[in-house]
């Protein structure tokens, strides 16, 4: 392994007909991945995805949004599975506990606050949903893997109250000021192939000490130049590496070695 996806998706329904192919190619090239679940059907599937081959591995948790009546993503459930999302899911603590005993399974989410579109209303089940699950990684001494979006200072406040370990915070979009917050608290922050085409985390990459970043993908979301306009996969997190190594000017392979051994280490694996 020389590269690792720190957040991908291939348990979701956009890769349904070239699965086998696009992990394959991503491993063939060196790139491990952790396949990230939004709910406890995908989060069932990345487990049993990272059973299935060696240098993938699985997160499970349920996302904000699905906590709720939330947006229906084609890419995520398909053309069915409106139901699901038109009620959304409580979170079920003794299922997820049970499918974290996997040692196959690194971390708890990706769990957080969203506020994108959020109805006033759901906010306290969001929290409520995202307490639960860094008691869980509290429990299993898993670390979180946290989606935020719009709701940094909520979250950090919920996370001092409650959470015990530690873990990343993916495709993270604030400021210098916010991340540093984070990163006092000892989360790493990940980043995405938007590196590749916008400049507006640059100031963040750049300060962010090397080994409190991760790569990730997020595919099938947020494509890296020179792929813009097609389906992302775990093998262009390369492409996000080349992105971190050229605003910190570091070199390339010395980067890649170093977040390596980040993932290596926050999420307790053997690369």
């Amino acid at each position: 392994m020389k590269y690792f996806d720190a957040h991908t998706h291939t348990n979701f329904v956009a890769y349904d007909e070239d699965r086998d192919a696009v992990i394959k190619r991503s491993l063939d090239a060196g790139v491990g991945m952790n396949v990230v679940g939004t709910q406890l059907d995908t989060s069932r599937s990345a487990v049993a995805l990272a059973e299935q081959y060696d240098g993938v591995y699985a997160t499970i948790g349920l996302h904000p949004v699905h906590t709720a009546k939330s947006y229906h993503d084609t890419k995520e459930l398909g053309e069915g599975g409106k139901e699901f999302t038109s009620r959304g899911e409580v979170f079920d603590a003794a299922a997820y506990e049970a499918l974290g005993q996997n040692p196959k399974v690194i971390a708890i989410g990706e769990c957080g606050l969203d506020y994108y579109r959020v109805d006033e209303s759901t906010k306290d089940v969001q929290s409520k949903a995202f307490i639960e699950q860094i008691d869980l990684a509290n429990r299993l001494n898993k670390p979180l893997m946290l989606h935020i979006r719009n709701a940094y200072e909520d979250s950090i406040e919920i996370l001092k109250a409650h959470a015990t370990v530690r873990g990343d915070v993916h495709f993270f979009a604030g400021d210098w000021g916010v991340a540093k917050k984070f990163l006092d608290m000892g989360f790493t922050l990940s980043f995405t192939g938007v590196l590749t085409f916008a400049h507006d985390y640059d100031e963040v990459v750049r300060n962010t000490p090397l080994d409190m970043l991760l790569s990730e993908t997020d595919a099938p979301y947020i494509t890296p130049v020179p792929f813009r306009g097609q389906r992302n996969e775990p093998v262009y997190v390369t492409k996000v590496v080349e992105a971190i190594a050229g605003i910190k000017g570091i070199a390339e392979p010395e980067v890649a070695a170093h977040l390596l051994r980040n993932a290596e280490r926050i999420f307790g694996i053997t690369a």
